[in-house]
């Protein structure tokens, strides 16, 4: 009797270290997330800066995310393309043609951070908008025969500035992060398209100093993210 009395008490009590396991277990699906994503993406590239005529040119991007939450994330970001603008033939004869780099470090901040989207669809689709900002480092670098200085419309019109030269700018972005989950609910793909505002400190990213207003870079982008691991949980649920 004795033996049964004990037998009986740790079957009961397996039984519930079991059921306890596997409830939290469960409650922990659509809390759980990567906090680390890594992301390759393209960007297009518009300079509004001291030549007449802006351009379309294409850059690629790779970068690092760490996810302090789900919906409040830290960029770290690697750039390589090129940004042109101008014509020979324009009034001022301005043309350039810049083969950057670019370092940018933001702060992302989602609107799910914010908003309880657990009880309608429409918050659920507003939590994914975010908005960024940081600091970044450019290195332009205007080759030998990619830059006019002297207009051939107006005799003796010259612009001066630098073919290479390193500066700070302050990026400025909003966007949206569709996110594509696994079969534990957690975020393991990501695509973010973003529209980023770069506010030069210097004006060397035309090559050309003239007037009173700094360059500033417009940039279109779309970014694959893959979740690398870190898994952690969230305070509420993720996916809905």
């Amino acid at each position: 009797m004795k033996f049964m009395t004990k037998l009986l008490f740790k079957t009961t009590l397996l039984t519930l270290l079991l059921t306890s396991v596997a409830f939290f277990a469960n409650a922990q699906i659509g809390y759980d997330y990567a906090q680390y994503d890594f992301g390759i993406g393209g960007n297009i590239n518009r300079v509004y800066g001291d030549a007449e005529l802006i351009k379309n040119t294409f850059s690629t991007n790779v970068n690092f995310t760490y996810n302090h939450t789900p919906f409040v994330n830290y960029v770290a970001e690697v750039q390589v393309g090129v940004l042109e603008g101008g014509h020979v033939l324009s009034r001022s004869g301005r043309y350039f043609k810049n083969n950057y780099t670019a370092l940018v470090f933001r702060g992302q901040l989602q609107a799910g951070e914010l908003i309880d989207y657990s009880r309608s669809q429409f918050m659920n689709v507003i939590k994914n908008f975010y908005i960024s900002a940081g600091l970044g480092y450019i290195m332009n670098d205007i080759r030998d025969g990619n830059i006019q200085r002297e207009s051939q419309v107006t005799p003796g019109y010259y612009t001066d500035g630098l073919n290479k030269s390193n500066e700070l700018f302050l990026p400025m972005r909003i966007g949206y992060e569709f996110k594509l989950f696994n079969r534990y609910n957690e975020p393991s793909f990501k695509v973010d398209i973003g529209a980023q505002m770069n506010r030069d400190f210097d004006d060397n990213m035309d090559g050309f100093t003239a007037g009173k207003s700094k360059d500033n870079l417009m940039q279109y982008n779309i970014t694959l993210k893959f979740a690398l691991g870190g898994v952690t949980s969230y305070r509420k649920q993720i996916h809905y």
